[in-house]
């Protein structure tokens, strides 16, 4: 059953062409990495599912509701409650500098006051105790490494109970010696069946954690197959090209 169906996706900006026809579906525990070079509208493809991009045609579908149907957006109200579905994790993780850990993740939950701030609290504790935090949660940001940083970003999103994860670059501004921690997060994610698309390029993490690899390139999905057929046997000579540059 698909959680996610995204058809004949359009976007530009003026006559730069980001997104063309874009059209995939996500069922609900997948993993889905998209690869691909730079520019070639991953990030938008994936901000366009929260609306953090307006799409210009096409539809998307998240759990049976329509976000944008041909073309045409729900009212305010349903893109809130539709948006509120998936949880984001951005490249540079955007994180409060003026609250304290636990407070930067308790702070959306706060607002929207849809619980007690006892669930809040005990949510926070447990989640900081998942990422491996605990002992920070009274520090602020400025503090932290990067990928705790990150980390911190995870569970911030995990505290919005979304049923989707999506992950812009989430490694990409990390030293290469801090991504590991970030990765065996989401690894453990993966492994609890929480549905994620990941825009990476973590070659490794694709071919280990995800169950299907889309390969976007010049705003087209290009080929999209399971890890294995992808890496070891891809059909497309972009996809081919690609590779051969990010495996050397």
């Amino acid at each position: 059953m698909a959680i996610i169906e995204v058809s004949n996706l359009k976007k530009s900006y003026g006559t730069l062409e980001v997104l063309k026809q874009i059209t995939f579906d996500v069922n609900k525990n997948d993993v889905v990495a998209v690869i691909g070079p730079s520019g070639s509208g991953k990030s938008t493809m994936l901000r366009s599912l929260v609306h953090l991009e307006e799409i210009n045609g096409g539809s998307i579908c998240v759990d049976g509701d329509y976000l944008v149907k041909d073309g045409q957006y729900s009212s305010p109200q349903e893109l809130k409650r539709i948006s509120a579905k998936m949880g984001m994790v951005f490249q540079h993780f955007n994180l409060f500098p003026h609250l304290t850990v636990k407070e930067n993740l308790e702070m959306a939950p706060r607002l929207l006051k849809k619980e007690s701030i006892q669930d809040i609290q005990k949510r926070s504790v447990e989640l900081l105790e998942k990422i491996g935090l605990t002992n920070w949660a009274q520090s602020y940001p400025a503090r932290l490494s990067g990928g705790q940083k990150q980390r911190v970003a995870i569970a911030r999103a995990l505290m919005m109970n979304p049923d989707i994860l999506l992950f812009d670059e989430p490694t990409s501004a990390l030293d290469p010696e801090l991504t590991g921690e970030v990765l065996q997060v989401m690894k453990d994610l993966a492994k609890e069946h929480m549905t994620m698309i990941v825009v990476t390029h973590e070659m490794g993490f694709a071919k280990e954690v995800a169950n299907r690899v889309v390969f976007m390139d010049n705003g087209e999905i290009v080929e999209s197959a399971h890890p294995t057929e992808l890496f070891e046997n891809p059909k497309h000579e972009r996809t081919k090209a690609f590779l051969n540059r990010s495996l050397k």
